[in-house]
């Protein structure tokens, strides 16, 4: 049977959503994670040194929410988990009229249960560790206690990727491109008109504090560190190895919480803003997808020249065919579009593909990776693994045609990419495959915190319109 005969519109939605619904997720959590060989790992890794423990959430903005709780009550808190205001999955943001989103003061709670595979001890404090948690609805609620929370985005991604697994035999494997800007004492540059900083090894000697320590604590925390440049004015991106990609997304979180404690420690500010200076490069997150049918990678056959395989051009067809609907996600700021509006900046502004084409959505840099260039420094890792995976598999059952490089051709011609946040919303709704692949909780939530942050930029006056309009009459 061919995966466009085993897959069917539609079925992502059906599966994630029947999995989301299931009552019995949180006593099957809670009883492995009380399983006495568990409970002594987890002693194990705290040892003796460790006094305190962060109890971690993503939010849907990709921030993270955590309380801190003595390392003596871990047994208890496997057990149990650790309670948060709902609101807090949705960055606890207020609408401009006052109303949290997603939920007033009067929201129930939603519990957190670690998952002991992910404790780790902090490397700059070894008296405090974290785990990641997943967002249950409490047990004693009527009718929905026990589901995973369908606004917890790590869940949802994880759940996503298990299901995509088992309709089409491929696994998700993703290397991500964190490009970020540290400012501070020491991280000024100069360079004559025209020339670009990138690369050069004075540079990089400037940034040999900050990379030296970053890359210390993230091998420490399990990110196998493997290569690392200077690109524009204080933009460092540092790479870690390929793997699964929702363990990679969790490295993204991981990898942005050691930039921010470095900056701490040498008196710099870490920012992964997309677009922080006009005329220099935004801050990508570039996403290098493969798709591995057990230890095979079908991206790629063999072939020495440039290339990629049938369903490799299917997959490539999916993500850009639900590339303008996706954008809200992969651009999830005002400040995203700005990438695009900068020419020459390297940022890809229509949905074509392309061999080692920077200026392509998706450029085949190599034999065996599709590099996704939309996303930017602000994704949130989780949510952009979901809408990869509904549209990769859209691609596959349907089989649709990318067309040739570098042409927007096939069953792509004729899209546009949005160039605003507004626009992008608007795409978000129009597109009607995506948004029955993902629970419509999440979409309305997602919608609503994007519309209020796209209508308090419209409402806001700006530097640049003081400039052109202050002074303009008579």
């Amino acid at each position: 049977m061919t995966i466009a005969e085993d897959v069917t519109a539609g079925r992502f939605g059906e599966d994630l959503r029947a999995a989301l619904a299931d009552r019995d997720a949180f006593d099957r959590h809670r009883s492995s994670n009380t399983d006495p060989a568990t409970v002594a790992r987890c002693q194990d890794v705290l040892g003796s040194a460790v006094e305190f423990v962060y109890y971690m959430v993503p939010t849907i903005g990709g921030r993270t929410v955590a309380k801190v709780v003595p390392a003596g009550h871990l047994e208890r808190m496997l057990a149990k988990g650790i309670c948060f205001h709902r609101t807090a999955l949705t960055d606890l943001q207020s609408t401009r009229d006052g109303d949290l989103v997603g939920g007033g003061i009067e929201a129930r709670e939603f519990w957190g249960l670690p998952q002991p595979e992910t404790l780790q001890v902090l490397p700059w404090d070894p008296t405090v560790a974290r785990v990641f948690c997943r967002a249950y609805e409490p047990p004693h609620l009527t009718g929905v206690g026990g589901r995973i929370m369908a606004l917890d985005t790590r869940a949802l991604a994880q759940v996503a990727h298990e299901g995509f697994i088992a309709r089409t035999g491929l696994e998700l494997r993703s290397g991500l491109e964190p490009e970020m800007t540290w400012a501070g004492p020491g991280m000024e540059v100069q360079t004559k008109d025209g020339q670009s900083p990138a690369y050069q090894v004075e540079n990089l000697e400037r940034m040999r504090p900050v990379f030296q320590r970053v890359i210390r604590y993230a091998r420490a925390l399990g990110l196998d560190m493997i290569q690392g440049d200077y690109e524009d004015d204080g933009q460092l991106e540092l790479n870690w190895d390929f793997d699964r990609a929702d363990t990679t997304a969790d490295r993204l979180i991981t990898y942005r919480q050691i930039c921010k404690q470095v900056a701490r420690e040498l008196g710099l500010q870490a920012s992964f803003m997309p677009k922080p200076t006009n005329g220099k490069m935004g801050n990508g997150c570039h996403h290098n997808l493969s798709l591995w049918r057990g230890g095979q990678n079908v991206v790629e056959d063999g072939r020495v020249e440039l290339h990629v395989t049938e369903q490799a051009r299917q997959a490539i067809a999916g993500m850009l065919v639900h590339s303008p609907g996706a954008a809200l996600v992969m651009g999830s700021t005002v400040n995203s579009y700005k990438r695009y509006w900068d020419v020459g900046q390297f940022a890809p502004d229509e949905p074509t593909w392309g061999l080692d084409n920077r200026g392509a959505a998706v450029r085949i840099s190599s034999n065996g990776r599709m590099e996704h260039r939309l996303p930017d420094a602000a994704v949130n890792p989780y949510l952009s693994m979901v809408y990869l995976l509904a549209s990769i598999e859209d691609g596959l059952a349907r089989e649709l045609d990318a067309g040739e490089p570098d042409v927007a051709g096939g069953d792509v011609a004729g899209i546009r990419l949005p160039r605003t946040l507004g626009e992008a919303i608007e795409a978000f709704r129009a597109d009607a495959y995506l948004m029955d692949a993902v629970p419509a909780e999440l979409t309305s939530v997602y919608l609503e915190l994007k519309s209020d942050e796209w209508a308090r930029f419209c409402g806001t006056i700006t530097q640049w319109e003081f400039d052109q309009y202050w002074e303009m009459l008579p």
